[in-house]
C-alpha cells in the first residue's frame, strides 16, 4: 500500500543524529586520508634527499651532467632542490605550514620532471600521483590532524 509522498519532518532545534553521525565519519576519513597522503609523499621526497646527501660529490654531477634545470646554476639547484627535499616533507609530516610545503614539494616535483631529458612511463606515472596528492593538500590544507588544525583551533579559542 502506497502511503503517498513522504514528508519532511518538522525542525524540532535537535540535530538529526544519522547526519551528525556520517559528518563525523567523513570528518575522520578526510583527516586520515590527509595524514597518509602526507607520510606517504613526504617520505618519498625525504628519502631522495637523504639519497643526494649520502653522496654529494654524485650529486653535484648529476646536476651540472644530467639533470637540465631552467634558470639555476646547477650547484645552485642541488643545494635547493636537496634541501626543499629534506625540510618540506617534515612541515608536510608535521601539518605545519601544509599548504606552502605542498606547494614548495610541487616544485622540487615538476622540476624534476622538466631536468630529466628522458623519464620511463613507470617514473612519469609516480611524479603525477605525487603531484595529485601534493595539490589535493595544497588546495584543501594538511587536514584536522595536523599542528595547521590544532594552531587554528587555539586561535579561534582564545578570540
Amino acid at each position: 500500500m502506497d502511503a503517498g509522498p513522504r514528508r519532511v519532518p518538522a525542525a524540532t532545534g535537535q540535530p538529526d543524529r544519522v547526519n551528525v553521525l556520517l559528518y563525523g565519519i567523513e570528518f575522520q576519513a578526510q583527516g586520515l586520508a590527509s595524514l597518509l597522503a602526507r607520510l606517504y609523499v613526504a617520505q618519498v621526497f625525504f628519502l631522495s634527499g637523504l639519497t643526494k646527501l649520502r653522496d654529494w660529490s654524485v650529486t653535484l654531477a648529476l646536476f651540472e651532467d644530467e639533470y637540465q634545470v631552467p634558470l639555476l646554476p646547477p650547484e645552485l639547484a642541488a643545494y635547493l632542490g636537496t634541501a626543499g627535499e629534506l625540510a618540506l616533507p617534515v612541515l608536510l609530516v608535521l601539518g605545519l605550514g601544509g599548504r606552502f610545503a605542498a606547494l614548495g614539494l610541487s616544485v622540487v616535483n615538476v622540476m624534476a620532471v622538466l631536468s630529466l631529458s628522458e623519464i620511463a612511463p613507470a617514473a612519469l606515472l609516480g611524479h603525477q600521483l605525487w603531484g595529485a596528492l601534493l595539490l589535493m593538500l595544497a588546495l584543501w590544507g594538511a587536514g584536522p590532524w595536523s599542528l595547521d588544525a590544532w594552531l587554528g583551533a587555539r586561535r579561534v579559542a582564545r578570540a
